[in-house]
């Protein structure tokens, strides 16, 4: 090999861009390769948002960054200040993507084609000279001796690259990171964040497409709430809010078999007090009116008729004939509705993996790893995932930055 720094990207996705394009721009004396094993770049920032990208957020809804990334928060939290989602969004301004902001906080491009931002990356990679190489699998990876890497791949040849930074994203399968185990990465079994949830209650399937918002979700037996919308659907749940509740519970659940019970506060975050005193209103107000005529905080037809079949009540009752027992049913089912999640549905688009390669294996400051000098992470393949919402983008723009930053740095600099 000769003097010039040779840097290998193995992934061709998010991280693996952001890492090629400021490592070329830090070291832009250093030859730099991008590795993809499909037979396209960015296939899965092509998908996202429903093929529209949601390539970041405002966090204006986010007080504490737990509450987008269930796992690697603090890790988030520092490299942030190196590169965060306001430069994020003024970086693709710069390289001619301009951004709308939805009322949810996403963020995406103003074309509302994923295409915008693959084409922003690829011609900034090809403007700085980044070699990039699609059908290309690496199978193993080796130190024969510090400061070079042998990687080899499925078609038989190998390369010699003197550093290396790995941007597969995430590994369903942990077999799949069996290669970097070898060389003392300690992992942190995947299990799939992001899903839907299949629901056993088959009246409440027949409201399919009904969507309320907001509702409060909340694994029993856990701490775990989220507040958005939910979605419901021919199979079960769905919807911003059962997606972040799945995030965040993704390893209670894999742990229990994707079985568990989800309550929904139907009417939002009012309180049992707020909801006791509006029915009480309703009362008051309507006593010789019907209950199926009269739905309290404009919940849709289709869902107040359904639970009150759910609570054995006749929707021609009276509101004056409610009744005690009749009053409690009904602000119960409205606040705590409990239902029994008997498995997960797939989320392809927005496929995320929980776990990876431990972050007690890396230097928190660089991505480094701390086994193998000269060899680093980022994206998804690190045990860091977040909600729905632009949030795992953000991810793997912040840590592609990281590692492009310190990927060429020699020990004495």
């Amino acid at each position: 090999m000769n003097n010039i720094l040779n840097i290998a990207i193995i992934g061709g996705g998010a991280a693996g861009f952001f890492a090629a394009i400021t490592a070329k721009k830090t070291y832009p004396k250093a030859n730099i390769t991008i590795f993809e094993r499909g037979n396209k770049v960015l296939a899965k920032v092509e998908v996202t948002g429903g093929g529209r990208c949601n390539l970041t957020n405002t966090f204006a809804n986010i007080t504490d960054l737990k509450q987008a990334y269930p796992r690697g928060s603090k890790l988030m939290k520092r490299l942030f200040k190196s590169f965060d989602n306001e430069a994020c969004m003024q970086w693709f301004r710069s390289h001619g993507v301009p951004l709308i902001i939805q009322e949810d906080q996403c963020v995406f491009p103003k074309a509302q084609d994923s295409h915008a931002v693959i084409n922003a990356l690829t011609k900034e990679a090809k403007r700085l000279g980044i070699n990039i190489i699609v059908c290309k699998q690496l199978i193993a990876l080796e130190q024969p001796m510090e400061g070079y890497f042998r990687l080899t791949f499925k078609d038989g040849t190998d390369r010699l690259f003197h550093r290396v930074a790995i941007t597969t994203g995430g590994a369903p399968l942990q077999k799949q990171l069996a290669y970097l185990q070898t060389l003392n990465h300690k992992v942190e079994a995947p299990v799939p964040s992001l899903f839907t949830f299949n629901i056993d209650d088959k009246k409440i399937l027949k409201l399919m497409g009904t969507v309320i918002d907001p509702v409060v979700a909340t694994m029993l037996g856990t701490k775990l709430r989220t507040v958005g919308p939910l979605l419901i659907t021919h199979w079960g749940m769905s919807g911003p809010a059962i997606l972040k509740l799945s995030s965040h519970a993704a390893r209670i659940l894999g742990e229990n078999d994707y079985k568990g019970q989800v309550a929904i506060n139907w009417v939002g975050e009012r309180t049992r007090t707020e909801v006791e005193t509006a029915i009480n209103r309703i009362i008051s107000e309507n006593p010789k009116k019907q209950l199926g005529n009269v739905r309290p905080f404009n919940l849709t037809t289709k869902l107040w008729l359904y639970l009150i079949d759910k609570v054995e009540l006749e929707e021609t009752k009276p509101w004056g004939e409610l009744g005690k027992k009749g009053f409690n049913r009904m602000v119960e089912v409205l606040v705590n509705d409990v239902y029994g999640i008997s498995g997960k549905g797939s989320y392809k688009e927005e496929f995320v993996t929980c776990g990876g390669i431990s972050l007690k294996s890396i230097n928190q400051n660089t991505l480094e790893s701390k086994t193998c000098s000269g060899l680093f992470f980022a994206g998804e393949i690190l045990d860091v995932d977040g909600i729905t919402g632009g949030f795992n983008l953000q991810a793997a723009w912040t840590m592609g930055y990281t590692v492009g930053l310190w990927i060429g740095k020699t020990k004495e600099e």
